[in-house]
């Protein structure tokens, strides 16, 4: 009997000791179910993000037109007034209108703080850039955002107003990606059409021909970009584009090729593409090359470098240093399609 409880008791202590191992490894396997749940929880909040869009116009609304960056006198924009004037919006001329400091349309205070007035006047429902050029990107860090993260009002423009699309993307409100009022004159009806229907709230859909680089696929994200080389200069501040699962719209002007090719290796380098859900080239216009030929031109460096990319990327989309710039929502979720036929951007 001695014997039995001899070899009875170390085999219910092996056997205690067996059920406490497994109900360990049982508790470390719901930690971890727990902590991916909660993972899941936390990536799916991050992707659900609110996005703020800015009421759209209706008609006797008002519309500031100011100049950001380069100067331009108020003859140049007539055209642009009675565009606004025909579709039966008021408009305000800014104090920048007029002004000059060498290439720049007043002093960076003079800039900021006709922005500021406008953006922070409740009567004023969007500003709108004269002209772009540079400029912009000086006088971004002396705004006071607060009144406008309550009351947001459409910023539009394109080119050197990338600096304020970015900046505004990532307080989750939208802007308008669309022509500057020095460019009415020689848009296209489309690109005009575009425009008013971005500023009265109505739908936009694209239907872009088919072209050779294309990649075929169908994504849903935030749409985000502007100007490559101010997206470029940005990289690095707190203006910075954060590309993490959004759909990336580049375009450019008068650039060298070479330089095409710094700024979008920098791009992928960084880490800027390996998450994006698309990508949508517009107008890359008026390139430079040097004595020694590069040797691709710029769709062809932005193909070899994004082609390993399992995304749907288009080129040639209609937008951008080009006669016919169609309006973009930037901030806005969207669906990009690109097939065989055509490419469809829809919001």
């Amino acid at each position: 009997m001695a014997e039995f409880l001899q070899l009875e008791v170390p085999l219910l202590l092996n056997l205690r000791s067996h059920d406490n191992v497994i109900k360990q490894k049982q508790m470390s396997i719901k930690k971890i179910l727990l902590l991916l749940l909660f993972l899941n929880l936390n990536s799916f909040v991050f992707s659900q993000t609110k996005l703020t869009m800015p009421e759209y116009l209706r008609k006797g609304d008002t519309v500031g037109i100011l100049a950001t960056a380069r100067k331009i006198d108020l003859v140049t924009l007539e055209p642009a007034i009675k565009l606004l004037e025909s579709w039966g919006l008021k408009i305000v001329i800014g104090k920048t209108i007029g002004k000059e400091q060498n290439q720049l349309a007043g002093a960076d205070w003079q800039r900021a703080t006709d922005f500021q007035e406008m953006l922070d006047n409740p009567n004023i429902k969007a500003i709108w850039a004269a002209k772009g050029g540079y400029g912009t990107v000086r006088i971004v860090d002396r705004i006071d955002f607060t009144n406008f993260k309550k009351k947001p009002k459409w910023i539009i423009g394109f080119s050197d107003v990338t600096v304020l699309h970015s900046h505004i993307n990532n307080m989750n409100i939208g802007t308008m990606h669309a022509l500057m009022a020095i460019s009415v004159k020689t848009a296209t009806p489309e690109a005009i059409a575009t425009f008013k229907k971005a500023l009265f709230g109505e739908k936009l859909e694209y239907h872009i021909p088919h072209h050779a680089f294309n990649k075929d696929g169908k994504a849903t994200g935030e749409l985000v970009g502007g100007n490559l080389s101010v997206l470029y200069s940005i990289q690095g501040s707190e203006s910075a584009v954060d590309m993490n699962g959004k759909i990336l719209f580049l375009e450019d002007l008068d650039e060298y090729l070479y330089h095409i090719d710094r700024m979008m290796m920098n791009l992928k380098r960084n880490g800027s593409l390996k998450d994006l859900k698309g990508i949508i080239i517009g107008g890359m216009t008026s390139m430079n090359d040097n004595d020694i030929p590069w040797g691709h031109d710029s769709l062809e460096i932005i193909q070899d470098i994004v082609k390993d990319l399992k995304i749907p990327i288009v080129y040639n989309f209609p937008a951008g240093h080009i006669k016919d710039n169609r309006a973009l929502i930037l901030g806005k979720s969207v669906t990009l399609e690109v097939n065989e036929r055509e490419s469809v951007l829809t919001f």
